[in-house]
């Protein structure tokens, strides 16, 4: 399994022949959801849900595509108080449990944990801004989810224009301590090839 960082939100995770692009957006380059043989994931309602011509997967639920299987699970968007109005995902990969967690509120309820499980590998924005999630309350998720690898996503970015101006990924480092590596893709081929304790991978953006 493959993870790519391609700005904001968006991660590209590639396991054999499947392609998984999760929040693709303009500022993102995202080839990928060109292929109609593309599981699309969205957080939250975007416009790429029209233009997308892949598989694709914007609410809770229960889905099977390509051999991968994916679960939505509904959560509180971080804007919007009135409802669950965004979706949190847990799919596996190679053995490997991976949790996208979006545009949500910390801490995760209960009901929320019970839905994801165990994970292994955690996708959380960090940026903050009222936005999303800051350095502080995303820290809080991945100790509540306990994974082994934690890929920080949505902060501030010289070549991406935000609506909102994002903290650095230096302050989500610094609140969760520990180890921190720097890598252009995360790369992870069974359970055994993950570190033992609680590793930050901070991916490059590419393309």
């Amino acid at each position: 399994m493959d993870i790519e960082y391609r700005g904001e939100n968006c991660v590209v995770i590639k396991y054999k022949k499947t392609i998984i692009v999760v929040d693709p957006t303009s500022e993102s380059s995202v080839k990928e959801v060109s292929n109609p043989e593309t599981i699309v994931l969205l957080t939250k309602n975007n416009s790429w849900a029209e233009k997308q011509k892949g598989f694709l997967v914007d609410m809770p639920g229960e889905y099977e595509h390509n051999d991968i299987s994916i679960k939505g699970i509904a959560v509180h968007l971080h804007t919007d108080e009135a409802g669950k109005n965004a979706t949190m995902y847990r799919l596996e990969c190679d053995g490997i449990r991976v949790a996208v967690i979006g545009h949500t509120d910390a801490p995760l309820d209960d009901d929320d944990l019970e839905e994801l499980g165990i994970i292994d590998v955690a996708v959380v924005p960090v940026g903050g801004g009222g936005y999303t999630l800051d350095a502080r309350d995303a820290a809080t998720i991945v100790r509540q989810i306990t994974p082994k690898v934690v890929i920080p996503t949505h902060f501030a970015d010289s070549h991406i224009k935000y609506e909102v101006p994002q903290e650095p990924v230096d302050e989500f480092i610094k609140s969760m301590g520990g180890n921190h590596e720097k890598a252009n893709i995360f790369k992870a081929k069974g359970l055994g090839s993950l570190p033992e304790s609680l590793t930050v991978i901070e991916l490059a953006r590419t393309a």
